[in-house]
């Protein structure tokens, strides 16, 4: 059987690392989907339409393909947050992050052109970040770090002493959970293998 290329319709760095950890071919496009934040409607929900949207925009191209896009928001009492503006916008989301919890949520679509399927599913986790004074979070801005992340941090990166807990899906936060791609490619009879850990390790399906 010939296996359908695995389509990331992003170009994030930290999106295509994870995916890695299958083990499997893959290519990475840009989706051809312009991100417009729509007002009312929630960081959970604006995830999805973003998500589809994003793997829906490349279908035309890759026929006969599984495409993956993904999108992350996150949600501060109520305040919806995605990548910053400029760095200034940075250093008012850090600022607000700052001692609080928050919601991180990443939507997953897979659209598989071959079988005409299409699976949604958004995985959250709540993130609490220590209170950061004013000196470390221009600092850490000037890194260009935050300057592509939802929320303005990475929470693998320079803001990981930050960090009071995560109860969740951490590869959520770091926007791609693996667990509905495998899933997904298991039940097609895709993949049964390992997926590689943060560390490295080899980690079991579930």
């Amino acid at each position: 059987m010939t296996f359908p290329t695995l389509v990331l319709a992003s170009t994030s760095p930290r999106r295509k690392e994870v995916l890695a950890r299958l083990g499997l071919p893959f290519e990475t496009v840009a989706p051809l989907f312009y991100e417009a934040a729509v007002d009312g409607r929630s960081a959970r929900n604006e995830a999805i339409h973003f998500a589809e949207a994003k793997a829906r925009s490349l279908c035309n191209q890759f026929p006969r393909h599984i495409i993956i896009g993904g999108d992350t928001l996150i949600d501060c009492h109520g305040e919806k947050i995605g990548k910053p503006r400029d760095t200034d916008d940075a250093r008012r989301i850090l600022r607000r992050l700052s001692g609080r919890t928050h919601t991180v949520w990443t939507a997953i679509a897979i659209i598989d052109t071959t079988r005409q399927k299409t699976v949604v599913t958004v995985k959250g986790a709540e993130v609490t970040m220590k209170p950061v004074d004013d000196i470390e979070i221009i600092r850490y801005v000037a890194t260009g770090e935050p300057l592509d992340k939802a929320g303005a941090y990475a929470i693998q990166g320079g803001a990981a002493s930050w960090i009071e807990k995560c109860e969740g899906d951490l590869l959520a936060v770091i926007g791609l959970p693996l667990a509905p791609i495998r899933a997904y490619l298991k039940q097609q009879g895709l993949f049964d293998g390992t997926v590689s850990s943060a560390r490295g390790d080899p980690e079991p399906l579930p």
